[in-house]
C-alpha cells in the first residue's frame, strides 16, 4: 500500500496540474469571447438608423445630495434636442444641497418644464425607488426614462432613448456609461472596472441570451409596462431596481434592448475603505441577481489564473506565455470596449493600472461571499436570498410622508 501511494499521489498531482492549467486559459478565451461581442454590438449598432419617433417624454431623476459636476449633469438634460419633454426631480426633503441647483437650473431654462417634488411616501426600504413612485404619478407623459443624479447625457440622448418604443414589444431601452472622474486612484479604479470589465460581461450576455436586464445609470420604459410588472412599488425593497425592471419586462413578455447611446456617469474621490464598500455592495448585488452566472465570475478573472498556470507550467517558457496572453487579450479587451466602444477617457489614459485592478476584483469576488451586508449611504441592510433589502442601521430615520411639493 505504501509503495503504490507515491504513484497514486503523483498522479493526482498532475491531473491537478493539468485542469489548473486548462481553467487558466478559460479567462483568456473569455476576453476573445468579450471583444467579438463588443465588436458585433456596437458595429451594428452604429450603422442603425432610426426612425422619426419622438413621443413625449417625463424624465425621472431621484437626486440626494451634489457631487463635483451636479450642475452640469442636470443641465445636460435641458439641452436635449427633442420637441417635448418634462424634467422631475424628487429629493428627500427640502433641505438637501441639490434643491437650491434644481431651482438655479429652473431659472436657467425657462422654457422647460422642471418640476420639484419631495418627501416621498415610503413605500419600501430602497429610497430611490421610493423617489421614483412619486415620480411616475406626477408623470404627464406615457413614456418614462429614469437616470441617476449623477449622470449627464449628450444632445441626442431622449431621441436615441425614445426610438426604439416605435415597436409595442419594447418594454425597456438602457444603456452603458462611461465615467468621469475625479483625480483620484479609488475613483478611476472603480471607473476603468465598469469600462473594462463589467460592459465586457454584460455585451457577452446580450450576445448569448439577450439582454435580460436594465442598467441603472438610465432606463427608459412606458407606464402600460410598469403596470404590468406591479409598477415602482412592486420593487420598492430591492436593491438592484433596474435589474429587476428589465428582468420583470422579459418575463411580462416584453422586450428589453441596450441602447447605442452612451451616458456619462461620475466617479467622485474615494477613500479606499468607502472603494471597498461601493465595490462589494455592486458585488453582491450581482450574486443576488445572477447567482449562477456571478459564481462562473471565478472563471473570467484573468491575472490569477495566469499566476497559477505561469507557476503549474514549471518552465519559464511557460510562465511568459501565460502572463504575455493576460497582458495582451486582457489589454485588447479594455480598448475595444472601453476606449474604442465607450470612448472612456479613464480607459484610455489608465490603461496600466488594470493588473492592480483586477487583482483588487478578485479580491472583491471572493469577499462578497463572507457576508449579505452591504452599506448604502447612511444606512446599512442585510440582503435576502431574492434581493430584498432589510434596514439594520439608518442614521436619518425616514421622515414621514407629505404631500408633495412642486416648483414650476
Amino acid at each position: 500500500m505504501v509503495a503504490l501511494a507515491g504513484p497514486l499521489g503523483n498522479s493526482a498531482l498532475w491531473y491537478a496540474r493539468d485542469a489548473i492549467l486548462l481553467i487558466a486559459c478559460v479567462p483568456l478565451a473569455y476576453y476573445m469571447v468579450a471583444t467579438l461581442a463588443a465588436v458585433r454590438f456596437l458595429s451594428s449598432e452604429r450603422e442603425k438608423t432610426f426612425g422619426a419617433y419622438t413621443p413625449p417624454v417625463s424624465v425621472l431623476k431621484p437626486v440626494r445630495g451634489v457631487d463635483f459636476a451636479s450642475y452640469e449633469n442636470f443641465k445636460s438634460f435641458c439641452l436635449q434636442d427633442y420637441p417635448e419633454y418634462e424634467i422631475l426631480f424628487c429629493v428627500n426633503d427640502l433641505d438637501d444641497a441639490a434643491v437650491p441647483l434644481i431651482r438655479r437650473l429652473a431659472e436657467d431654462f425657462p422654457q422647460r418644464s422642471i418640476r420639484l417634488l419631495s418627501n416621498a411616501p415610503h413605500i419600501g426600504s430602497n429610497r430611490k425607488v421610493n423617489s421614483l413612485t412619486l415620480l411616475a404619478r406626477e408623470a404627464k407623459y406615457e413614456l418614462l426614462m429614469q437616470s441617476d443624479g449623477d449622470v449627464r447625457v449628450e444632445a441626442n440622448y431622449l431621441r436615441e432613448m425614445a426610438a426604439p418604443f416605435e415597436r409595442a414589444e419594447t418594454g425597456v431601452v438602457s444603456c452603458l456609461y462611461r465615467g468621469v472622474t475625479q483625480k483620484n486612484i479609488w475613483a478611476e479604479i472603480e471607473a476603468l472596472g465598469a469600462a473594462t470589465d463589467f460592459f465586457g460581461g454584460v455585451l457577452v450576455a446580450d450576445w448569448l441570451e439577450g439582454a435580460t436586464f436594465a442598467l441603472g445609470a438610465s432606463v427608459a420604459t412606458t407606464k402600460t409596462w410598469l403596470a404590468k410588472i406591479g409598477g415602482y412599488e412592486g420593487i420598492a425593497n430591492v436593491l438592484a431596481d433596474d435589474y429587476e425592471i428589465g428582468n420583470r419586462v422579459v418575463k411580462a413578455g416584453g422586450r428589453v434592448m441596450l441602447s447605442r447611446e452612451v451616458v456619462e456617469t461620475m466617479y467622485p474621490a474615494l477613500t479606499v475603505g468607502k472603494f471597498w464598500e461601493h465595490q462589494v455592495r455592486w458585488a453582491r448585488t450581482v450574486r443576488l441577481c445572477r447567482p449562477a452566472s456571478y459564481v462562473a465570475l471565478l472563471f473570467t478573472h484573468g491575472l490569477p489564473w495566469a499566476i497559477a498556470g505561469a507557476i503549474m507550467s514549471q518552465s519559464a517558457a511557460g510562465a511568459l506565455l501565460f502572463m504575455a496572453a493576460y497582458v495582451v487579450l486582457r489589454l485588447t479587451m479594455a480598448r475595444t470596449v472601453g476606449v474604442w466602444g465607450l470612448r472612456d477617457e479613464t480607459a484610455r489614459r489608465k490603461w496600466w493600472i488594470l493588473p492592480l485592478r483586477d487583482l483588487l476584483q478578485f479580491a472583491v469576488w471572493v469577499g462578497s461571499f463572507f457576508s449579505d451586508r452591504i452599506v448604502w449611504g447612511d444606512a446599512e441592510f442585510k440582503l435576502s436570498k431574492n434581493g430584498e433589502m432589510v434596514a439594520i442601521r439608518n442614521a436619518n430615520a425616514e421622515k414621514s410622508a407629505e404631500k408633495p411639493l412642486r416648483t414650476g
